[in-house]
């Protein structure tokens, strides 16, 4: 773990909250994340955990407050323009019918680029899968499924991670390969990742800040000792 040098929000909450038939699922988060820096989302189920990270890149929108990404509001960009730039990798790997290439291309040709080989090669050799191009996604284990999701969010080159309990459905020699492949990659790249996690020594082993939500609200935040400790 390596603290973000920078400390200009790449991100910032402001009062964000979501309300939906009558119940406060998410109220009043007020955070910054710098560049570089690894946040984890803790907490009890039902703390609003996955509805923060949701509202990050408007899988869910804002009933209260709004976020700013590189200091501009983001319910003024194009929601795949938003997308691109914060990536999002969940609990399953939901893959595209066809080849491991075919799913890394998708994201990009609807921007109208077209990955070139070397680009798609270069991906998958970043994430542990050399050879991978024409392997049809129908035959990779958990472990392999999860890599060309992150290597197809990766060819959207964004600045954010957005992860939902990326590991749970994975044993523990694939959880932690996954760990580590994800913090190089965030940090050879400078960029920033947010991540929901129940598994606390995940966020100690991962993050350098934890939030802990309960009922909706945000009730601590500090590093991993300060918070877990606490």
């Amino acid at each position: 773990m390596t603290s973000a040098m920078n400390h200009i929000p790449v991100l910032e909450m402001k009062n964000l909250g979501r309300e939906a038939d009558d119940k406060i699922l998410v109220a009043d988060i007020n955070l910054v994340v710098t560049p570089g820096e690894v946040l984890a989302i803790t907490g009890p189920s039902g703390a609003g955990k996955t509805t923060l990270l949701r509202l990050l890149n408007r899988l869910d929108e804002p009933t209260q407050g709004t976020v700013l990404l590189d200091g501009e509001d983001y319910r003024k960009m194009a929601v795949s323009t938003l997308r691109r730039r914060v990536g999002m990798l969940l609990q399953q790997a939901y893959l595209f019918p066809g080849t491991v290439a075919e799913n890394l291309r998708f994201g990009p040709l609807q921007q109208g680029r077209q990955l070139e080989d070397v680009v798609v090669d270069e991906l998958l050799e970043r994430v542990g899968l050399p050879g991978f191009v024409d392997t049809d996604v129908s035959v990779l284990s958990g472990g392999e499924a999860q890599r060309v999701s992150l290597a197809r969010t990766l060819a959207n080159d964004p600045c954010i991670l957005l992860l939902d309990e990326p590991t749970s459905s994975l044993d523990e020699a694939n959880r932690l390969g996954i760990e580590s492949l994800i913090l190089e990659i965030v940090h050879q790249n400078g960029m920033s990742c947010v991540m929901v996690t129940h598994d606390l020594q995940q966020a100690a082993r991962m993050a350098d800040r934890v939030l802990v939500l309960e009922d909706a609200r945000m009730v601590r935040s500090g590093t991993p000792q300060e918070v877990l400790n606490a």
